[in-house]
């Protein structure tokens, strides 16, 4: 598949920026990548130490925007430009359509962060990179990220196992096209 020409801009939204990930975000992505609500609802990355994160940035996102023309971004906060997670689009092979993805430092929890990124991104991948089909991936458990693709207007479709991740997850489509598509 061949990368859009579309060049990855930063996205604003009231309160946050997102940009592509580089290299020296290595000590955040150490940091988020293991978190133990990280692992428990996205997985261990097996990320640690900071050649691992910069490793991990460059085989993950920085290879998603080559291949793909987007990936996961970083989230800074527009205020004094501190990271509180990541978000973005996720092209997987073994899904149809990309998914949303996001995760953010525990202490950033409940304020609001991952939707106002989430909407952001879903706009963005609208509006400047014409995928209009986005779909969300979550484990069960995981109430919050339910909430979150909810708020984002995304229903429950069915749960499906993917590879590389441990157990069920739950497949989510826009609520706007459910009969539409699939």
């Amino acid at each position: 598949m061949r990368a859009l020409s579309v060049p990855l801009l930063e996205i604003e939204t009231a309160r946050l920026r997102l940009r592509p990930l580089q290299e020296h975000d290595d000590a955040f992505i150490l940091e988020l990548l293991n978190e133990p609500a990280f692992i428990a609802n996205i997985g261990d990355k097996d990320v640690h130490d900071l050649a691992g994160a910069r490793n991990y940035i460059e085989k993950g996102p920085q290879a998603s925007y080559r291949q793909h023309g987007h990936g996961l971004l970083l989230v800074e906060l527009q205020e004094d430009s501190s990271p509180v997670g990541i978000c973005g689009l996720v092209k997987r092979d073994s899904l149809p359509h990309p998914d949303i993805g996001y995760a953010f430092l525990q202490r950033h929890w409940g304020q609001g962060y991952a939707c106002e990124a989430g909407a952001a991104c879903l706009e963005h991948a609208s509006a400047r990179l014409s995928i209009d089909y986005v779909v969300g991936i979550t484990s069960p458990h995981n109430l919050g990220s339910i909430r979150v693709l909810e708020k984002l207007g995304l229903q429950y479709d069915r749960t499906l196992e993917l590879p590389g991740i441990n157990g069920p997850s739950l497949y989510y489509i826009p609520a706007k096209t459910s009969a539409e598509k699939e």
